[in-house]
């Protein structure tokens, strides 16, 4: 696929990675097609329609080995050098996930923000869920998206970026399962470079969580991310990842192993039951601070409360992330693939 564009200003390749997407990745591929000079589909090992989908398009496909581990950061860098291969001069490349339509203009938006700004290394806009109400783990995904504008630290798996940098930074680390663009934004900024966020929405996004146990998964992936990142960065002048290893820790682990001992203890000597108390107490400040930064951001009292009691909920989950990492690295074994999606969800705005 050559899709030239009608503009002579830098030249843009896209890499879609995806697996078992079904019609999210149909939507994905349509919304790009005629928009960028070329575009690689890496392919996960789908049993769906998927690559003969992306080729009835006109994609280039890239499956990859099923000898070697998935990753999306492994998927990302094949993409990325098959797109080199085919065009070697290619100045920025967008990322995109398969469950992610790209917002007509997008490309055009993010191309023109790298032009006029030389120290930006990568620039990324809003993801929205494309259908929020569907099921309150929807919801809560539209809120974390929902993320500061301006100079960040980091952006998320969709995201345009100078060819040249990612290069020489050797790309994104193939080991990670997870929170792979926060740790190569990492690296990047350390050698001068600047991410930035545009106040425009970029894509929709297709979370398709509709059962507590895919939002269980996502959220010990996430406790899995802030620990293997951690473990490599933690000396870092911003100490990476250690805030949320040590959060979800003490709220996941910590506090309810406190109260739990407590309890025990008032068995045989009632004033335990303080301890109980303190760490309910504790539980409520703190619930009630987050509810009421969220309020200050959105103004929407039902959502600050929704995502407020969500963030204490995930603690355990992320701080099973964590220890799930750390007994890897101790026994010297590869994590797996966390996988929270099936082939098939197609979740519409009826859905409850």
């Amino acid at each position: 696929m050559n899709n030239q564009t009608s503009h002579n200003s830098s030249s843009v390749g896209v890499v879609v990675i995806g697996r078992n997407e079904g019609d999210r990745l149909k939507r994905c591929l349509e919304s790009l097609v005629g928009t960028v000079d070329l575009m690689v589909y890496v392919d996960s090992g789908s049993t769906d329609d998927s690559v003969g989908f992306a080729r009835l398009l006109g994609v280039n496909v890239w499956e990859l080995d099923l000898s070697k581990p998935f990753t999306m950061a492994r998927g990302r860098n094949e993409g990325f050098e098959r797109l080199l291969q085919i065009k070697s001069d290619l100045d920025y490349v967008q990322f995109i996930d398969g469950d992610c339509e790209v917002v007509l203009g997008w490309i055009d938006l993010a191309r023109e923000t790298l032009d006029e700004n030389e120290k930006f290394v990568a620039v990324a806009g809003l993801r929205k869920e494309r259908y929020p109400q569907a099921s309150l783990y929807n919801q809560l995904c539209d809120i974390e998206w929902n993320g500061a504008c301006g100079i960040v630290p980091s952006t998320g798996g969709d995201v345009m970026i100078r060819t040249e940098p990612f290069e020489k930074s050797g790309g994104f680390n193939e080991g990670m399962i997870a929170g792979e663009e926060g740790e190569l934004m990492l690296r990047l900024r350390r050698e001068g470079w600047q991410v930035y966020r545009l106040d425009q929405t970029m894509t929709l996004h297709d979370a398709a969580m509709t059962r507590l146990s895919q939002w269980y998964k996502r959220t010990l992936r996430a406790g899995h991310a802030y620990a293997q990142g951690m473990s490599m960065h933690w000396l870092s002048c911003e100490k990476y990842n250690v805030k949320p290893v040590i959060s979800s820790l003490a709220w996941g682990l910590g506090m309810p192993a406190l109260a739990i001992c407590c309890l025990i203890a008032a068995l045989f000597w009632l004033p335990a039951l303080i301890g109980v108390a303190m760490v309910l107490l504790m539980t409520i400040v703190t619930w009630a601070r987050i509810v009421r930064c969220r309020w200050i951001t959105s103004r929407n009292m039902p959502q600050s409360i929704l995502f407020s009691t969500f963030c204490l909920l995930a603690k355990l989950p992320q701080a099973m992330g964590v220890a799930w990492f750390v007994s890897n690295q101790l026994r010297g074994r590869r994590s797996g693939l966390i996988e929270y999606k099936t082939a098939t969800t197609e979740v519409s705005p009826k859905t409850s």
